[in-house]
């Protein structure tokens, strides 16, 4: 599928890379600054720079409403990302971008590599309850479900996220989260703010091996490329369309 096409299955679409490390990233004045501002010579429209707590430092765009860039760096993580992409491209450059600096700028060895994700999201607008169309889209007909025959039951907490193996030594996972923003309040009633959405992830994650030396660039364009064919051929038809269908049947959009 082209990323024309997840862009008109929900209201927002995200690509995300994370690169995860054993020991913590440099905090240092000069360090953080050169290192964005280096980004920033490729992306000039970075222009927003702020700390967050625990020493988790940003460079994002202005927060368009609808399309920006950010990249993020704090303890022990590296991100990057892009929300509505016109591209896939759009996103993998910067990724790739970073991949080639933080060797040099911030001294991140192959040895200091514990992981890499990959991740696409998908925000659903969904005015009513999101248990009850998360449970409704992918648990119906399922032992999973069982609970919900029960006179007066109802879906409450309906969040799963689901890990697998996709290599036979575990070291390539994929992650599905399927997030519902739906509280429960006192009176037991779901609740959730009016702009919230529920959120669906797919990360495809490799982890480094003991055997060998970590090829990040590498290894990033092999997960791309998985992470595509996957959501393509087993998240979108297995789980966004039954999401949207449901929404849209009960004109929850």
């Amino acid at each position: 599928m082209r990323l024309h096409s997840y862009t008109l299955l929900c209201d927002d679409f995200y690509a995300e890379m994370v690169m995860n490390t054993k020991l913590g990233l440099p905090t240092e004045r000069d360090t953080i600054l050169a290192f964005f501002e280096r980004i920033q010579k490729r992306f000039p429209s970075m222009g927003c720079f702020y700390r967050r707590a625990k020493n988790e430092y940003c460079l994002e765009e202005d927060t368009n409403p609808r399309r920006y860039r950010w990249i993020t760096i704090g303890g022990e993580h590296i991100g990057c990302g892009v929300v509505n992409p016109a591209r896939f491209e759009d996103a993998y450059c910067q990724a790739r971008l970073v991949l080639e600096l933080v060797p040099y700028m911030l001294s991140v060895s192959h040895l200091d590599i514990d992981s890499l994700d990959v991740t696409f999201g998908m925000d659903f607008g969904c005015s009513g309850s999101h248990d009850e169309v998360i449970a409704e889209a992918l648990f119906g007909g399922t032992a999973l479900s069982c609970l919900l025959d029960l006179p007066g039951a109802s879906a409450v907490d309906f969040s799963p996220t689901i890990v697998v193996g996709l290599s036979d030594d575990r070291l390539t996972q994929a992650r599905i989260t399927v997030e519902s923003k739906t509280g429960v309040g006192a009176a037991g009633r779901g609740m959730q703010k009016p702009d919230e959405a529920i959120s669906l992830s797919f990360t495809v994650r490799q982890y480094s091996s003991s055997s060998g030396r970590f090829d990040a660039l590498g290894s990033f364009e092999r997960q791309c490329k998985l992470a595509e064919e996957l959501m393509a051929e087993k998240i979108v038809p297995n789980l966004v369309q039954p999401l949207t269908s449901v929404i849209a049947q009960k004109g929850l959009a």
